[in-house]
């Protein structure tokens, strides 16, 4: 299958840890230092982007860099343990406002996967990458010779040995151990305070490739001196990554019933006028599965292949409707159709913005993992009642790791003083309308009710760009940022902050 035609502006954001960082211990020739190898970095990525890599390669490669580069905890500048150990972590998510996700193999599905306790793999990040991509499956269910599964979490030895297996390179322990952080392993476990600021919490990058793929990409070595075995956010989906996709549908015309030869209950009004829904409706298991596992589950058809649709999960109502919930495919439930009428079809138009967002987090690792940092803030933007807040991207992201956010309150008493809570997000979103032809088949069940079909396509006029906007927040004293910032002309600035203000 041909990949998709690009439509989109290249995006990209990086991270490189957040924390106590103030300016008093950040000298200038250190501040310079990780200025270089941030814009270097970001430099080398947007290139790829622009010459046509996917969003998974090209934030794979930004933090393969980073990997490299003992300024970084990650990769070769990883802490160590209390036991004077490194075990690193990192993770990759991919998620896309198209339905085919075709552009260099990544599949449809939108997956997210961790490895952690890593300890000699060169790049963890290109090892969370292979788990991604081999499943065991390809894009058609059909089981393939990968050497891969479907686990989305694996650990220490046994993820090591698909490493190997998969020719992964490897290192020796000297070479992940460096002098500045063995120093400061030794002084934290004496309780000296540290008078130089280094890059702590996790790395990432988020790219938005040609194609509107978006793919998150995080690694790290950990808190210092933390205890052998712990497990952080970074390589827990929901907490110090996520990817997300989903649908705000709007009909045109009439919006509430189809009208034909033999008319059928009308379709719920709820979700097609973008009315509130009633929360106190719908079955248990429908709101868990909407408010915890979102469209992780789902499958994007490959492009032009319509599959058999199966009911979405549903509460049915006391006048005959049904509510829909979760589909992001239109719904249509019709009286039992006669032998007068099983050849009819209807068509109605609808337009939908379809949203696409992607955030990691870096920080202290323990408090995402609490308030699970990086879902809550897709699902505050996603499931909020409210039409005041929040209206983007950048406002969840500050209700969740902003100064008074939902990280700095699960500290409680204890912000300020131990650590907790403390740390930053930035995130990509991306916003397009989507066309839909929706057609009622005739074709209908045992019971008389009819599935609707539908064919998609992107609603970009001609001459046009797609955008993706980057976004970021933090509550503590500083988090290491690179990303690209269009002027005013249109032209893209290459922008380097630690605080909330510039350098100086």
């Amino acid at each position: 299958m041909a990949s998709p035609s690009p439509t989109f502006k290249p995006t990209l954001i990086v991270h490189g840890g957040a924390g106590a960082i103030h300016r008093s211990t950040l000298p200038p020739e250190l501040y310079s230092r990780y200025r270089t190898s941030l814009l270097k970095y970001l430099r080398s990525t947007y290139k790829l982007l622009c010459n046509g890599s996917s969003a998974l390669d090209a934030a794979v490669h930004a933090v393969s860099l980073m990997e490299d580069d003992e300024l970084f905890n990650c990769g070769r500048g990883s802490v160590f343990t209390s036991a004077g150990t490194i075990e690193m972590e990192a993770s990759v998510m991919v998620s896309s406002v198209r339905d085919d996700w075709a552009t260099n193999g990544e599949g449809a599905m939108k997956r997210g996967t961790g490895v952690m306790l890593v300890k000699r793999v060169r790049h963890p990040i290109q090892l969370a990458r292979e788990l991604l991509l081999r499943t065991g499956y390809d894009s058609n269910g059909e089981i393939i010779e990968d050497g891969g599964n479907m686990h989305s979490q694996l650990s220490g030895q046994h993820v090591e040995s698909f490493a190997r297996e998969w020719d992964l390179e490897f290192m020796s322990d000297d070479w992940f151990w460096t002098k500045r952080r063995w120093e400061e392993h030794q002084r934290g476990l004496k309780g000296i305070k540290e008078d130089i600021t280094m890059s702590q919490g996790t790395v990432g990058c988020i790219c938005l490739d040609q194609w509107g793929n978006l793919a998150v990409a995080t690694s790290t070595g950990g808190l210092t001196n933390k205890i052998p075995g712990r497990i952080g956010d970074t390589p827990s989906l929901g907490a110090g990554f996520w990817a997300e996709v989903w649908e705000d549908r709007k009909a045109t015309g009439d919006n509430t019933r189809l009208v034909n030869s033999h008319q059928g209950p009308p379709v719920s009004t709820s979700i097609l006028s973008n009315a509130p829904i009633n929360w106190n409706s719908l079955a248990p298991w429908t709101l868990l599965q909407d408010l915890f596992l979102g469209n992780c589950l789902r499958i994007s058809p490959p492009s032009g292949i319509i599959p058999e649709l199966t009911p979405p999960v549903h509460d049915r109502l006391g006048d005959g409707k049904r509510l829909l919930t979760n589909s992001t495919r239109p719904y249509y439930h019709h009286q039992p159709m006669t032998s007068a009428n099983t050849h009819n079809r209807q068509q109605q138009r609808m337009l939908t913005t379809r949203r696409a967002v992607a955030l990691s987090g870096t920080g202290n690792g323990d408090s995402f993992l609490r308030v699970d940092a990086t879902r809550t803030a897709c699902a505050m933007l996603r499931f909020s009642g409210s039409d005041s807040f929040p209206l983007d991207l950048a406002q969840a992201v500050s209700a969740v790791a902003g100064p008074g956010g939902e990280l700095q309150r699960c500290a409680g008493n204890r912000w300020g003083r131990t650590g907790e809570g403390q740390g930053g997000l930035i995130g990509i979103e991306v916003e397009v309308e989507i066309d839909i032809d929706s057609e009622a088949s005739s074709q209908g069940n045992k019971k008389g009710e009819v599935w609707g079909q539908d064919t998609r396509k992107i609603h970009i006029e001609k001459g046009d760009v797609g955008k993706g906007k980057v976004v970021f927040d933090f509550n503590c004293g500083g988090m290491f940022r690179a990303w690209l910032e269009e002027d005013k002309d249109g032209q893209d600035r290459e922008m380097m902050m630690v605080f909330k203000e510039e350098y100086k």
